[in-house]
């Protein structure tokens, strides 16, 4: 009896263990550097390890939020104040952990001839559209400096093809972050850095999920955060080898990747942890108000549950 029990024992384990590996999910990302360790952990094999068949799907972060709402996607990477639009436009979500911070690799470029962002008054700056990341932070450094929008001319293009095109003379300044923006780090002619996140701090990106795909599946929350973490446990025992593989989905050897990825820092376990206990609540409150302030939203969503900490416990 008591081995009857033991095969069906195991029996039961070894379906569930099947069930979880089949648990499919599409997270929507971008070439951004900060994302790369979820490239990692899919290159790796860790999601796999954790029961997760993980499909990486580059798009558009203006175009993220359509991939959610129609169920092509699942989960997404994306800046924290990107979350509130989607959600005060009608596409709930929830954040389940924390990846990066910016430390100078997201940034704004210009022509040589301007000595400030004041200067830009007038003047045309490439972007992407508004409710991106880098429209975002474009509105917040001109804030910064007592301006709006609406005192310059935006040209709507994603932060590669801004980079692109600002190196080759077009238009007087552009929002956009690694590793587009060592495009012009390493064309120093064509412009210079005028600002970055070193100077204002307020790129912090994070993944998170629809409700009903987190309810739906209550484990998965926990299994790609547990990835992400082992993703970075990976890069600290072997980092040559992490960044090769990082590198090689943006086209870059793993130097190029690494000379990227000082400009930013993954947030681990602890990390997460402080993160989500105080500043995700205080810049959260900031960035509804200068969303709000620039017609992003219309309301500010409720913010209180915008966040799902089980993946982190």
């Amino acid at each position: 009896m008591k081995a009857l029990l033991a095969a069906l024992s195991l029996a039961v384990a070894s379906v569930t263990a099947a069930s979880a590996q089949d648990t499919k999910v599409v997270i929507g990302i971008s070439g951004w550097t900060g994302f790369a360790p979820l490239t990692l952990a899919r290159e790796a094999g860790i999601f796999k390890t954790h029961g997760l068949d993980v499909e990486l799907k580059k798009i558009p972060q203006a175009s993220r939020n359509l991939a959610l709402a129609s169920g092509d996607i699942q989960c997404a990477a994306t800046t924290v104040e990107t979350w509130i639009v989607w959600t005060a436009n009608g596409i709930p979500t929830k954040q389940i952990f924390q990846l990066d911070k910016s430390y100078g690799a997201d940034g704004m470029v210009v022509k040589p001839e301007i000595a400030s962002i004041k200067d830009l008054k007038g003047k045309t700056v490439a972007a992407s559209s508004p409710g991106t990341s880098p429209y975002f932070a474009l509105a917040w450094f001109l804030k910064k400096n007592g301006m709006t929008p609406k005192d310059v001319t935006v040209v709507n293009l994603e932060p590669g093809p801004a980079a692109t095109a600002f190196v080759a003379g077009q238009n007087d300044a552009a929002m956009t972050y690694e590793p587009y923006l060592s495009t012009v780090r390493s064309n120093p002619k064509a412009g210079k850095i005028i600002a970055t996140t070193l100077d204002y701090p307020m790129v912090m990106d994070t993944v998170g999920c629809t409700p009903k795909f987190l309810d739906d599946h209550p484990k998965v929350a926990k299994a790609l955060a547990d990835s992400y973490f082992d993703a970075l446990a990976m890069i600290g025992k072997d980092q040559a080898k992490s960044y090769e593989i990082m590198g090689a989905d943006v086209k870059q050897t793993g130097e190029q990747f690494g000379a990227s990825a000082k400009f930013l820092r993954w947030q681990d376990r602890e990390a997460n942890a402080k993160f989500f206990a105080g500043e995700f609540k205080t810049f959260s409150a900031e960035a509804a108000d200068l969303l709000q302030e620039i017609g992003i939203i219309k309301q500010v969503p409720d913010l209180d549950v915008m966040a799902d900490m089980r993946g982190l416990k």
